[in-house]
């Protein structure tokens, strides 16, 4: 799931920002302040921040400048009145990925966050997945819960890789069921997909993790839902 964080002290444009970049599957988070922003970044899984630069406790370039040097595959854009040609050449020069100056258009801010989710999209879609006990590298085709290696047929490897990469989200029967039988077969059996599930369970230990949703499809949730 994508998370965003926006860090904008006129808590009516934060509000606006929120609600503009409201999607399905991604999590909005808003501070209004560098220190709750800082402790916010803390806990990870950040996708992309929005960041102004005039903040009642500092500078958001410092902000800027700290998080490229740490993490800097996180893609930055800047929220500014400052419109200058020296504000925007020092913000890019400490490493923001783009930069947008006050008044703007909620239109053109949306296109901007998704255009930088989309590059940051391949250097991460094939990456391990971290969940709870689990590892999941579907490159490398090697599945763990805990160190136990666990071994996966190539419908449960593609089911299961439906299920992580929309977690959160009810897949339906129907949809699983095309995207995972893609070998022209004419007529598949909802049990085969039933069956698949109740293996992956089981070889994963995942009964609290792969959810049915009766009467639609099933879900890969949090173990706290």
């Amino acid at each position: 799931m994508e998370q965003l964080l926006i860090i904008e002290d006129d808590i009516d444009l934060s509000h606006g920002l929120c609600k503009a970049l409201k999607a399905n599957d991604r999590k909005i988070i808003s501070c209004h302040d560098l220190k709750t922003a800082k402790e916010q970044l803390l806990c990870g899984g950040v996708s992309l921040l929005l960041l102004d630069i005039n903040l009642p406790d500092g500078s958001g370039l410092d902000l800027l400048k700290e998080i490229k040097e740490n993490t800097p595959d996180i893609p930055i854009i800047l929220l500014t009145a400052n419109d200058t040609d020296v504000d925007i050449v020092d913000g890019l020069e400490r490493g923001a990925d783009d930069y947008i100056t006050k008044p703007f258009s909620l239109s053109v801010l949306r296109a901007r966050v998704n255009t930088q989710l989309r590059k940051q999209a391949p250097k991460h879609q094939n990456q391990p997945i971290h969940i709870d006990p689990f590892c999941f590298d579907f490159e490398a085709m090697t599945f763990y819960v805990g160190s136990s290696k666990v071994e996966l047929s190539k419908t449960e490897q593609k089911l299961l890789r439906l299920l992580v990469q929309n977690r959160g989200r009810t897949m339906t029967r129907g949809n699983l069921i095309d995207r995972i039988w893609t070998d022209n077969a004419e007529y598949v059996d909802e049990n085969a997909l039933a069956v698949a599930i109740k293996r992956l369970r089981d070889k994963l230990g995942a009964q609290s993790y792969i959810k049915t949703v009766y009467g639609i499809g099933y879900s890969w949730v949090s173990k706290d839902e």
